[in-house]
C-alpha cells in the first residue's frame, strides 16, 4: 500500500507523506484531529492529495490571510464542524530604524526568527514593508518572540503582537525580464534569469536544489509551463508569467517575474 502512494512523489518527500498518512489514518480511524504546523505548498498539497483518498477526513487549510503561501492544516473526521476551529496564528509587528541601514528582507527576518530556536515549520509568511516586518507565527511562540526578538541584522528591533485583522499584506516586489530563449527547458530559462552559465546551472538541479512548485525537480531538461514557480537554493525565486509565442526566428519568448 505505501508503495503505491510513493510512486507519486519525490524521494525526499516519504518522510513527510509517512507523517501525513499518518494524520489521515488517525482522523479516520481513531476520530482524531490534527491541526498542522505551516506547511509549504508543496506539503499543502501531498496532505490534499492524501486526505482526498479518504471519504471520512475533511481537510481544512489556513494562513491568517487570503492568498497566504504557508497554511496550516486541520484534517479530521468529515462529521467533524471545523469552522468555529481557531486558527492557532499570531501576528506580530516588527520594526526598526533602518536609515543609514542596508534595506532588511526576507532572508534578514527570517533568519533572526530562526535565530532564536524556532523552527521554519513554526512561522508562516512574512510581509516586509519599508520600516517594518508583519510575520505570521503559531501562537504558542508568539510571546517568546516578542520578548526575545530584539534584533535583525545589525538593527535594534521592537516587537508587539497586533490583532490578525491588522495585517498588512506586502505584494511581493518582482523584476520583470522578457527573455528568448530556444526552449521551455528549466536550465535554459534558470541561465537566462540568475545569468549563469548553463553548464554551472545544472550541478544545483541535479543535486535537488532546485524546486518548481515547490518539488524537488532535478531533471534539467524539465519544461516549464505559464504559472510555474522556480526556486533555486542560493539564487532565489521566479515566476514564468506569460509564454508569448515564438519569434521569426522559432525561438520562444517568454515573461519572467524575478522576486527580489
Amino acid at each position: 500500500m505505501k508503495n503505491e502512494i510513493y510512486v507519486h512523489f519525490h524521494p525526499d518527500e516519504r518522510a513527510f507523506v509517512d507523517r501525513a498518512e499518518e494524520w489521515v489514518e488517525r482522523a479516520a480511524n481513531l476520530h482524531e484531529m490534527k491541526k498542522t504546523d505551516f506547511l509549504d505548498p508543496r506539503q499543502a498539497e501531498i496532505v490534499t492529495m492524501l486526505v482526498n483518498r479518504n471519504q471520512g477526513v475533511q481537510l481544512k487549510l489556513f494562513g491568517g490571510y487570503e492568498g497566504a503561501e504557508r497554511r496550516r492544516a486541520i484534517i479530521a473526521p468529515d462529521y467533524r464542524y471545523l469552522d468555529d476551529e481557531p486558527e492557532g496564528i499570531a501576528l506580530i509587528e516588527v520594526s526598526g530604524d533602518t536609515k543609514g541601514h542596508l534595506e532588511l528582507d526576507h532572508g534578514d527576518y527570517l533568519g533572526a526568527l530562526l535565530g532564536l530556536g524556532i523552527k521554519r515549520d513554526r512561522v508562516g509568511d512574512l510581509h516586509i514593508h519599508e520600516e517594518k516586518c508583519h510575520c505570521l507565527v503559531m501562537e504558542e511562540i508568539a510571546d517568546y518572540i516578542n520578548i526575545h526578538l530584539r534584533q535583525v541584522h545589525r538593527v535594534h528591533v521592537l516587537t508587539e503582537i497586533l490583532p490578525l485583522a491588522q495585517l498588512q499584506p506586502a505584494v511581493s516586489a518582482m523584476e520583470e525580464m522578457n527573455l528568448s530563449v530556444a526552449s521551455l527547458r528549466l536550465d535554459g530559462i534558470a541561465s537566462d534569469v540568475h545569468r549563469i552559465s548553463r553548464t554551472k546551472i545544472v550541478d544545483p538541479i541535479r543535486a535537488g536544489r532546485c524546486r518548481v512548485n515547490w518539488r524537488v525537480e532535478e531533471d534539467p531538461s524539465t519544461p516549464l509551463a505559464e504559472g510555474d514557480v522556480v526556486s533555486m537554493q542560493g539564487l532565489g525565486r521566479f515566476k514564468v508569467l506569460v509564454v508569448e509565442g515564438l519569434t521569426k526566428k522559432g525561438r520562444v519568448r517568454v515573461k519572467i517575474g524575478k522576486f527580489i
